[in-house]
């Protein structure tokens, strides 16, 4: 890029991510919302490599997300800082890990389990997690399409699909995220807002704000449904997540 970092462009549930930028912030806002420049710079920094000239009309959702640096010297330029964790022990004892980033939280945990164990003098053992597999491994892959994700779990949504055939239509024509799944995600994952199945049980609102959006009616009717919520709720819950998904669309 312009300012010498890497751009990514990597597939994601059928759809394509473009990222990442690096601006710094003073203020930690709950939902952060991404600079129109930070749009623009993605834009066409992409249209360098594209075969087609990227528009915002092309965009299906923007997020962002911000990131604990640890600073260790005066340089101004977080591109150059390092994405490594830290862990401080002070003298009273306390132990503070800071920095890193999703794709070493492994490691990150793994670091800070063993400092606390030696502060605390426990007896030690080797950390099990790089191996331990994780809830829906299946040891033999299966083919189970859009509901790949859910791993063995895909079996138990099919059951629900079985027992009401109407649980099989899609939420929205252009998602690929069946009513069956915010059944699921009521019944074996703790949803209980709209925004909780269509941004974090599924990735609806990140791949596609504005199908997202538009199913919202239809999840709230489910989830109340479910949870025995009434009208007002279901209005509630879909003004919220419009308001939401607008953060996630280009101006």
């Amino acid at each position: 890029t312009t300012d010498g970092r890497v751009l990514f462009a990597i597939p994601w549930h059928g759809h394509t991510l473009l990222g990442t930028t690096d601006t710094p912030l003073d203020d930690v806002p709950i939902e952060p919302k991404p600079f129109e420049s930070e749009i623009d710079f993605i834009l066409e920094t992409a249209d360098t490599y594209l075969h087609k000239t990227p528009s915002k009309e092309d965009v299906r959702s923007i997020f962002v997300g911000i990131r604990p640096l640890v600073k260790t010297d005066e340089s101004e330029n977080t591109a150059a800082l390092s994405r490594d964790h830290t862990i401080h022990i002070a003298q009273s004892g306390l132990m503070t890990i800071c920095g890193g980033k999703w794709t070493t939280y492994r490691r990150m945990a793994e670091d800070a389990v063993n400092h606390a164990a030696t502060l605390g003098q426990l007896e030690e053992y080797s950390c099990p997690t790089r191996s331990l597999r994780i809830h829906g491994y299946d040891k033999e892959e299966q083919d189970n399409g859009a509901l790949s994700v859910y791993g063995t779990d895909a079996e138990g949504i099919r059951h629900l699909v079985h027992d009401d055939p109407t649980l099989m239509e899609n939420i929205h024509p252009e998602l690929l995220n069946i009513r069956a799944e915010v059944v699921w995600g009521v019944r074996h994952e703790m949803a209980r807002t709209v925004e909780d199945i269509l941004s974090r049980r599924t990735r609806a609102l990140l791949l596609h704000a504005r199908a997202a959006r538009e199913s919202a009616p239809e999840v709230a009717k489910i989830l109340a449904t479910e949870l025995d919520k009434d009208s007002g709720w279901c209005e509630d819950q879909v003004a919220s997540f419009e308001k939401l998904a607008a953060s996630h669309l280009p101006v």
